[in-house]
């Protein structure tokens, strides 16, 4: 298989981090108040041909059980380059010694020149090494190109059928939107009763308490909209993990970008979507007390927490502040070859601990309404 070369260019991801997620928020909200139907559809059959066919994923997808032919197809190809990669490594050790032969043989006949003595007995030992070596390096390419040859024939056959099934692929949606069709009055009942449950759900929620001032109302928004802009950096991820795991294991190509930009990229998510994580109650609690507790006591146990809480974010906010500032000082890069910057990763931490900060004060003062039972 052909060597990929392709570094992801630092403008690219963070042009990536501003762009998809708006893109993604977009598309959402034009699919808003539509009914989804659930029948297959042409588009999505298309994309898994087009970045999961070697597995037969769009096979599987209008459950067709020939999918399953891709499967041990794949894991060939995958033992194939296996075998590729190890002779790869074990042609460049060749390599090597072949070079240093000729050194040797270079520095033997410099010798000869010279009239020392024992050069000719280096030079006979140095042409036997690269005899060997030349002999070793000629069973090596052949042993390359033999399993070179085998992955490309499975490369070949997967290509094949993929080109089949892309003219069969309509058909094949015609004939699965009709199956589920025929399913679609037996699930009728199940989904009757499945929206019997929730309005049950719904009738069993908490009541919440609600603080109408402008600013409140402002910070809650704004940590809904950043909560909801870095959720969709998860979709960069698959498709950066999809092309890792393509580059590395089909073309032995491993990258030098991929696993860097991800765990920069879910830093900062996890950083910037702190106060809307705070906002929904989804922290993680320690409650095994705390839930049976009347609401006025759980109130004053928040607020008193709230001290820590504050401490918290507050410290969060001064040191993200001091190596965001240092790191623009210097504009900092990452020690890798990478090389990306840093800088807009720490700014990030005082940004989330500051919308964190502000959830939290929503919070107290909810806690206060319940606590004194005046609203302010």
């Amino acid at each position: 298989m052909p060597y990929l070369p392709f570094v992801l260019p630092h403008w690219l991801y963070w042009g990536g981090l501003i762009i998809v997620p708006l893109i993604a928020m977009y598309i959402v909200r034009m699919q808003k108040g539509k009914e989804v139907d659930g029948t297959v559809s042409n588009r999505i059959a298309y994309m898994l041909w087009f970045c999961g066919g070697f597995v037969g994923l769009h096979r599987f997808y209008v459950r067709s059980a020939l999918g399953l032919v891709y499967i041990p197809l794949f894991i060939v190809l995958l033992l194939f380059n296996v075998q590729v990669r190890n002779a790869v490594d074990t042609l460049s050790g060749v390599k090597n010694e072949v070079s240093i032969a000729e050194f040797d043989i270079e520095r033997a006949q410099k010798a000869i020149d010279r009239g020392r003595d024992g050069a000719q007995r280096k030079m006979d030992k140095a042409k036997q090494n690269m005899a060997i070596a030349q002999q070793n390096l000629t069973e090596r390419e052949a042993n390359h190109a033999k399993w070179f040859r085998f992955t490309s024939i499975a490369a070949v056959v997967i290509g094949v059928l993929l080109l089949i099934d892309a003219f069969l692929l309509p058909g094949m949606l015609r004939k699965c939107a009709a199956r589920e069709a025929t399913e679609a009055e037996a699930k009728a009942a199940s989904v009757d009763k499945r929206a019997e449950f929730e309005k049950l759900g719904k009738a069993e929620a908490t009541v919440k308490v609600e603080v109408k001032n402008p600013f409140f109302l402002w910070v809650d928004k704004i940590n809904g909209y950043v909560g909801e802009y870095v959720c969709f950096w998860s979709i960069i991820a698959v498709f950066v993990y999809y092309y890792e795991v393509l580059a590395r294991y089909l073309f032995n190509s491993p990258t030098n970008w991929a696993h860097e930009s991800m765990f920069l990229m879910f830093g900062m998510q996890y950083v910037l979507a702190a106060g809307f994580t705070h906002r929904e109650h989804a922290h993680v609690h320690v409650d095994v007390l705390y839930q049976y507790f009347p609401m006025r006591m759980k109130a004053a146990i928040n607020v008193f927490t709230s001290i820590f809480f504050f401490l918290f974010c507050i410290v969060l906010f001064w040191t993200g502040w001091v190596f965001a500032a240092d790191s623009i000082g210097v504009w900092e890069v990452s020690f890798t070859e990478w090389a990306i910057q840093y800088w807009p990763v720490k700014i990030t931490l005082s940004l989330g601990a500051l919308l964190l900060m502000l959830d939290g004060l929503t919070k107290l003062i909810k806690d206060l309404i319940v606590l004194f039972g005046k609203r302010v």
